[in-house]
């Protein structure tokens, strides 16, 4: 069967069960603060476990595309150097919701495995939980019984918890599972030792295929089990793992899943895929380097499509990591000196085309991300060369001058860190370059630089959050913020935050106005006015599975009290106008740049708004006043607002309404529409009733955020019109300035030139003086021991006219050595050129001779070995480093 075959067999077996089949999410999470990235199939029925939100159907399967990098599951050390981890990976799963248990799912899995894929029942273990005294928790007897109907006895293995108790993260949904084990060993190897005693023992060749949990427990934040409030079934099969082994291959990567790509890498990078390379063969480095690239291209593809692109931070550094990661495997042993990662982006959204079709949809925007970010770290690994090959040489060169056994020079573990966290120079690579020169790096200085790192960040974001009180059993959240900003409600449950030392409190209502946000838009601020007076601050409002979660500096004296919930008008209203605005701006782009724009990211707030678009030019000056000029016109037609809010998505898409990629929407979804012809989106958030509530549209900045994705940012209404009041008053205080002139901007120009002017006359007359010193200094040479030796104090107004003269001297003076001095304002300046001979000569390094006369003038320095600068703050020392120089050469 081919991958594709094994995937559909899959999803119909299920729908022969009763299950619907339900979309994959977004790899990318958004409204869950435990995750960031989509790291089990059972993540987006997270709230239906928790009985935070009812279930659409009883019963639903689907393949999920899931990353696993970070946090518990993290794999990524593991990728290519195995045969079956991976980044990115599909999830083949199916669910119950509250609807059958342990006898249905283990029948039906048997059923699959045996039937369907015919799969040899005595290559096939299963595990079942053992049980754990600690927790209080039985052993898993109606599970072996189950399995005991089906599978040998000596097939059934007991699991402890780490292997049989499956739990998302630290908190969450949990339960007891059953995992299902493959032995793909030749049958000679499978006589001579019993696979029951390798599974969970890391065989690569006796794996894990299949996980049926049975999600009974939720894990709260003091370690507790609640149990659920209905018993579930959540499955994972490793689809990679799965056609592996009715492929009957010995590794994921020899399957056609990977081998398509594989063979483009070969091919492309001119050598051989070798399956079988070993640690320590010739070609195991790039063996391992294709199954990188393979593998992490899928990562960065899925993710950047869902809406997470590279950055620094957060999800997006995850994701550069991983690119960083490939590209120095296909630089460092596939000789890619050239961006090559981003042309298996097409290959991928071909593979996964009918299947995720998204990727496809956008494979020219996420591979010209990919392509930029190669480009950026190509030059940091050239920049990071260049640095350490210097860094090198110096020392190789302080060796020789200071007479240090080469034997006990090693690299800094403080640089070997600054490179890798600064610059993203790995350390094998730092490693590498150190032993082809007979360094050492200091691992153990890098280490503890890396640590002190982690326990700085670890401080920084550390947030303690304590379990849910409950007051009131409600299911869901009411949410009336779309007709109204006060509402009577109730607390339902409320729980301890502390971040950063501050203690705050988040609050459930059983109904809110209060908008939480989400699709860029805040979360609204307000009051909890209680019947005796009190009132409690709302500072901020966000989703968390489902939930609406107000945050309060305190909580209230009487709390189960009913409460009026007030949102501030004045702060959602200028909210609305910049939401909207937001819309008519996506529709008046598309317009003016065309339909290939799409939104890449928004935030929205009262005092502005940010929009993220796909496009790959800059947008021009002409341009944007165009975009402006529609938005305008729209605001001045008072274009009513058309809400709908349970359109089918199927219908709602058919009816061409914009739509966001990443986003995860319902079977049901919200339509807001500012005339049918020029504005039609899927969006939650909060709307002015017509357009001519924004007032004014005013664009204030366009600029590029990452590879392809450019950012406008602009105003509306009260703050519009301060903005442009205060662009008047500039003009007319530059109109002031300059004596009220008739054209402003030609006035502006012709000052601009007369300074230009002065500018060139200034340093032609610096440089007139450097000759004319360059000649008296040449006239100063002292001959020392061979050396025409120049140590001068001069007078010139800048480092770099010093740095002309030094090279103007070099040009005349032969097997020289110059020392100048120099004061700019108080601050003192050291320049040490030596002669190309004369440093290969005599051992010279103009790096370590400035950083010693940098001492006299209290300061430091450093550079090349034929030239060097160092400042300082004692310009009382200038003199005695001149004298001071001379020791070097007498």
């Amino acid at each position: 069967m081919t991958a594709t075959e094994i995937r559909q067999a899959f999803l119909d077996f299920f729908v022969s069960k009763g299950h619907i089949i339900v979309p994959s999410a977004s790899i990318v999470i958004k409204n869950d603060p435990t995750l960031m990235f989509t790291n089990a199939g059972m993540n987006q029925f997270k709230d239906i476990f928790l009985g935070e939100a009812p279930a659409k159907a009883p019963r639903a399967a689907d393949t999920q595309r899931c990353l696993r990098v970070s946090g518990k599951h993290n794999d990524l050390e593991e990728v290519g150097i195995d045969t079956y981890h991976h980044t990115m990976f599909e999830m083949l799963g199916n669910w119950s919701f509250g609807d059958y248990f342990k006898k249905e799912a283990i029948a039906w899995g048997w059923e699959l495995l045996t039937e369907v894929y015919k799969l040899p029942k005595d290559r096939l273990y299963i595990t079942y939980f053992e049980g754990d005294d600690k927790e209080g928790l039985e052993k898993d007897t109606e599970s072996h019984d189950l399995w005991k109907a089906l599978v040998a006895e000596d097939h059934i293995l007991r699991g402890n918890k780490k292997d049989n108790f499956w739990e998302m993260g630290e908190t969450g949904p949990c339960g007891p599972c059953s995992e299902i084990h493959y032995d793909s060993r030749p049958d000679s190897e499978r006589a001579e030792v019993d696979g029951a005693t390798l599974v969970n023992a890391d065989h690569d060749q006796v794996i894990e295929i299949w996980n049926i949990v049975f999600m009974q427990f939720n894990r709260l934040k003091g370690g507790a089990l609640q149990p659920l409030p209905a018993k579930h079934v959540d499955t994972g099969m490793g689809f990679e793992r799965l056609v592996r082994v009715l492929q009957g291959k010995t590794s994921n990567y020899d399957t056609d899943v990977f081998q398509p790509m594989i063979q483009f890498i070969a091919e492309k990078s001119g050598k051989t895929y070798n399956s079988k390379a070993k640690p320590g063969d010739a070609d195991w480095n790039e063996a391992v380097a294709m199954r990188v690239l393979a593998d992490h291209i899928r990562a960065i593809s899925f993710a950047i499509a869902d809406g997470q692109l590279p950055s620094n931070n957060k999800a997006g550094y995850v994701i550069r990591r991983i690119l960083r990661r490939a590209v120095r495997y296909s630089y460092q042993y596939l000789g890619f000196k050239e961006p090559f990662l981003n042309q298996l982006v097409p290959l991928l959204a071909d593979q996964f085309k009918g299947v995720f079709d998204n990727l496809y949809a956008q494979k020219d925007f996420v591979q010209k991300v990919v392509l930029e970010e190669e480009v950026s770290f190509l030059r940091t690994l050239g920049f990071g060369i260049k640095l350490l090959t210097e860094m090198i040489l110096q020392k190789i060169n302080e060796a020789d001058t200071f007479y240090t056994p080469k034997e006990n020079l090693v690299i800094s573990g403080q640089l070997a860190f600054e490179l890798s966290d600064t610059y993203g120079f790995p350390l094998d690579l730092t490693e590498l370059m150190a032993r082809e020169q007979g360094f050492k790096v200091d691992i153990e200085a890098y280490n503890q630089a890396l640590q002190e790192q982690k326990s700085r960040s670890r401080a920084a974001t550390a947030i303690d959050t304590g379990d849910w009180v409950v007051l009131k059993d409600n299911d869901s959240v009411e949410f009336t913020g779309y007709d109204e900003t006060e509402t009577i409600a109730h607390v339902v449950k409320y729980r301890k935050v502390t971040a950063k030392g501050k203690e705050q409190y988040q609050i459930v209502l059983d109904k809110t106005p209060f908008y939480a946000e989400s699709g860029g838009q805040v979360g609204d601020r307000g009051e909890l006015v209680f019947p005796d007076g009190e009132i409690v601050k709302v500072t901020d409002t966000k989703k968390e599975n489902g939930l609406i979660v107000h945050f309060v500096d305190q909580l209230p004296e009487d709390i189960d009290d009913a409460l009026t919930a007030i949102v501030d008008p004045a702060l959602r209203s200028q909210t609305n106008s910049n939401h909207s605005a937001t819309h008519l701006l996506h529709a008046a782009m598309k317009q003016v740049l065309g339909s290939h724009v799409n939104q890449k990211g928004s935030l929205v707030n009262a005092d502005y708004l940010r929009f993220d678009f796909s496009h790959f030019a800059k947008v021009t000056d002409e341009e944007l006043a165009q975009i402006e000029a529609i938005v305008n016109q729209k605001v001045r037609e008072n274009l009513p607002l058309k809400e709908e809010r349970s359109v089918l998505y199927a219908e709602a898409i058919q009816s061409g309404v914009t739509a966001l990629f990443g986003e995860k929407y319902g079977e049901y979804v919200r339509v807001i529409t500012f005339d049918d012809n020029f504005s039609k989106e899927l969006c939650g958030g909060t709307h002015v009733k017509a357009t001519g509530q924004i007032g004014f549209f005013k664009i204030v900045a366009e600029s590029a955020v990452a590879a392809g994705v450019r950012r406008i940012e602009a105003i509306t209404g009260v703050a519009a019109e301060v903005y442009i009041t205060n662009q008047n008053q500039l003009i007319d205080q530059l109109k002031e300035l300059l004596k009220n002139p008739k054209d402003l901007a030609k006035s502006v120009e012709s000052l601009l030139d007369e300074n230009a002017k002065l500018k060139k006359e200034i340093e032609k007359s610096i440089l007139e003086k450097s000759s004319g010193l360059k000649n008296e200094l040449a006239q100063k040479v002292e001959a020392v021991n061979g050396i025409n030796f120049i140590a001068q104090k001069v007078t010139l107004p800048n480092a770099e006219a010093v740095k002309n003269l030094a090279y103007q001297l070099k040009d005349i003076v032969t097997d020289m050595f110059l020392v100048l001095a120099a004061d700019f304002d108080g601050k003192p300046s050291l320049t040490v050129m030596i002669a190309e001979n004369v440093v290969k000569e005599k051992g010279l390094n103009a790096g370590n001779i400035v950083r010693e006369l940098a001492k006299e003038i209290k300061g430091g320095g450093g550079g090349q070995p034929f030239f060097a600068t160092a400042g300082g703050s004692d310009a009382s020392g200038l003199d005695s480093a001149l004298l001071k120089a001379k020791s070097f050469i007498g």
